[in-house]
């Protein structure tokens, strides 16, 4: 990917836009948008991609990172807990504001309300989303 967020000619925001919405990566988006905090941990991210390897899932996860849509927040190590995530994602401030601008998160609130109803989460799912997170502005 030749492109980031910083591209402000209309030939690199078009291939920003066909990059995020390729079909995994505008998944994890959405689930980064859906999680109750906007904070999942990778397990979480995987967990809601289940027919995505892991080593998918986190590649996806870096190359958004790389062109600015994501950014991996972590714990400091003295709120670290044993048996808990301590990396978490979220949109970055300009991220939210690209898939703002391109009409990308129109359904923000209805994929919350998909979230909240997953029924068949499984216990160490609950467990991570009860994890402490990092305080950020969201």
């Amino acid at each position: 990917m030749s492109t980031s967020l910083g591209a402000d000619d209309g030939r690199g925001t078009r291939e920003l836009v066909h990059f995020v919405t390729q079909e995994t990566r505008f998944s994890l988006i959405a689930n980064v948008v859906q999680h109750p905090d906007g904070l999942p941990s990778m397990y979480e991210l995987e967990q809601l991609n289940p027919s995505v390897s892991e080593a998918t899932v986190y590649k996806h996860v870096q190359k958004l990172i790389e062109v600015g849509i994501l950014e991996e927040v972590s714990l400091a190590e003295d709120e670290r807990q044993q048996g808990y995530p301590w990396k978490f994602y979220r949109l970055t401030d300009g991220g939210r504001e690209f898939l703002d601008d391109h009409n990308l998160l129109a359904a923000e609130e209805t994929l919350k309300l998909i979230y909240e109803s997953i029924s068949d989460k499984s216990e160490k799912m609950v467990r991570y989303e009860s994890a402490p997170r990092p305080d950020v502005d969201a």
